[in-house]
């Protein structure tokens, strides 16, 4: 390739900043999604900035003054210019990031881990099965797959919340169910008044789900012993145990690896994962920790 066009090529394509540095991102604007759990949007600081991420990434976000934590994107990966990170309310980061507003200045750093398979989905059924907070991971996935659906079988969604007023992203379910080309089931642990859908958990769908389980591709996120009975229903369907991926970023602290915090088995979930496929860390999955 002449050298001109190699300066042309470099000027044409964005410099994206490295992931290990800080960069400054600015709060956009903070949603509330329920009682305890929030969306995080920011925008770049400079006009340049951007991010391009994988679906099932996560980046190091940091409150100046509080400390940092590892959480995972939930937006749109054709969208580099804007960066959303739902969450909960749990800890002293979450707590000062939830009092954030609009215009404050966030430190993020990423992306960083292992993506959701969707080039391997390809051609096939799709199972997502989000337990909680898990939908967030497992949202940009989902944007993706539906932004080129016809490359996919059957898409299928089944999200399990505590109550009704657990779920997350409600306008954006509904939005998903009155899709012709997506399946979208919901179930809540405890129902409340006013409520018509499914009650129970969540891995109780999967037995009537509809998708071909010979062919089936399933991603899976939610609180650890959601997934493991997930796994369980989704094997005794037929679902190859290589075909099955599961998010284990709640286990994540440091994020590259120092802390130990993650580490399972061989394996550190920051480094290795967040998404991990079944067959590789079952065993691990099935040891009690001293």
């Amino acid at each position: 390739m002449p050298i001109r066009d190699v300066i042309n090529r470099a000027e044409a394509e964005p410099v994206l900043p490295d992931p290990m540095l800080v960069q400054p991102w600015r709060v956009r604007r903070l949603v509330r999604e329920t009682a305890d759990t929030f969306t995080l949007e920011l925008q770049p600081q400079a006009s340049s900035g951007q991010m391009r991420f994988k679906p099932g990434q996560f980046n190091m976000l940091y409150v100046f003054g509080v400390g940092e934590i590892p959480i995972s994107i939930s937006g749109d990966p054709a969208q580099p210019r804007m960066l959303l990170h739902t969450t909960r309310e749990v800890g002293a980061v979450t707590r000062a990031m939830r009092q954030l507003r609009p215009g404050a200045v966030v430190g993020v750093r990423g992306p960083f881990g292992t993506a959701w398979p969707i080039e391997e989905c390809e051609g096939a059924d799709v199972v997502i099965v989000a337990g909680g907070i898990g939908l967030a991971p497992l949202r940009p996935a989902l944007y993706q797959i539906l932004a080129r659906r016809d490359l996919y079988g059957r898409v299928v969604l089944l999200y399990g919340a505590r109550t009704p007023a657990d779920i997350l992203y409600r306008r954006e379910l509904e939005r998903w169910r009155a899709r012709f080309d997506l399946e979208v089931y919901a179930t809540v642990d405890r129902a409340m008044s006013g409520w018509r859908g499914n009650v129970g958990v969540v891995t109780a769908l999967i037995p009537r789900a509809p998708f071909d389980p010979s062919s089936a591709v399933a991603l899976v996120c939610g609180p650890e012993v959601m997934m493991r009975f997930a796994v369980q229903e989704l094997l005794k369907r037929g679902v190859q145990p290589g075909a099955i991926y599961i998010s284990m970023e709640r286990n994540m602290k440091c994020g590259i690896g120092l802390c130990g915090h993650c580490q399972l088995g061989p394996a550190f979930v920051c480094k290795d994962g967040p998404v991990m496929r079944y067959d590789k860390l079952a065993d691990w999955l099935q040891k009690w920790e001293a």
